[in-house]
């Protein structure tokens, strides 16, 4: 009985030290949409959009276990064939807290800088579409982001900058 008791102690052990990494809670922080020359913009013949997105990652500690990161996208759709008259601007601020348990710290870094805008942008993504669409546009679908290869070129720059 008292080996029995041994491992799962162990095992009851291993599991509180355990990572543990998940998103809690998806929000909007900051949101506009702007449509400045509308309803003239929709009467244009011909449109060629084109487009012009930034992004921006942030994060911040909430407290030991609790982290947010948020991603800020602005994107600013102009018509080509009219003078670069502008279609639509949009910001957005969508941001989550995620639980990060246990992480090593030399592990934190990469997790807010890959892990968890990758998970949340998808639902950005879909918010950016759906309001282009209720903005009386086509959906506004942005192209899929590889946050490894941002993070890498990230740690590359700032190497170089050091050295």
């Amino acid at each position: 009985m008292a080996e029995k008791q041994s491992n799962n102690g162990a095992a009851e052990g291993v599991a509180e030290n355990s990572p543990i990494f998940r998103m809690q809670k998806m929000y909007i922080k900051d949101f506009s949409f702007e449509n400045p020359n509308a309803p003239e913009v929709f009467q244009t013949p011909n449109q060629e959009p084109k487009v012009e997105v930034n992004l921006k990652l942030n994060n911040r500690k909430l407290d030991n276990d609790h982290w947010e990161v948020a991603l800020q996208i602005t994107a600013k759709i102009v018509d080509k064939n009219n003078n670069d008259k502008t279609m639509f601007i949009m910001e957005i601020e969508h941001a989550s807290a995620f639980l990060m348990k246990n992480i090593p710290e030399e592990h934190q870094e990469m997790v807010l800088g890959v892990d968890c805008p990758t998970l949340l942008f998808p639902f950005t993504r879909q918010i950016v579409s759906q309001i282009s669409v209720d903005g009386g546009f086509i959906p506004f679908l942005m192209e899929p982001i590889n946050f490894m290869a941002l993070y890498q070129n990230s740690k590359q720059e700032a190497q170089a900058a050091k050295n």
